[in-house]
């Protein structure tokens, strides 16, 4: 029952958003784009819910960036022996301010 709930939350959380997303694409659109280009005209919310879709597959895609082979990524680290592990580590330090660097 718990689990129901918040995957209902979630998924409510996430309608939140898109329509907030849509919303937002609207107003810039009708702000930005009709001051920029002659020949356009202003959208309403589903045409604006068209594009923000149409942009999300051109663009980014829905599916978030990295989530899906998590579990294939840490299959991966522990079939690797500690020396792969520390040449990897080394070779990622650059991308990140190790701990002591933030304090």
């Amino acid at each position: 029952m718990r689990r129901r709930a918040w995957f209902l939350g979630k998924v409510i959380v996430v309608l939140a958003v898109v329509a907030l997303a849509a919303g937002l694409v609207m107003v810039l659109w009708n702000t930005v784009a009709i001051a920029a280009l002659s020949g356009a005209h202003s959208l309403d919310y589903v045409d604006a819910l068209g594009l923000l879709v149409l942009c999300r597959l051109l663009f980014g895609g829905f599916g978030g960036r990295g989530h899906r082979n998590r579990r294939a990524q840490w299959e991966k680290w522990q079939a690797m022996t500690p020396e792969e592990r520390e040449a990897l580590s080394q070779r990622w330090s650059g991308c990140r301010p190790s701990k002591g660097q933030n304090e």
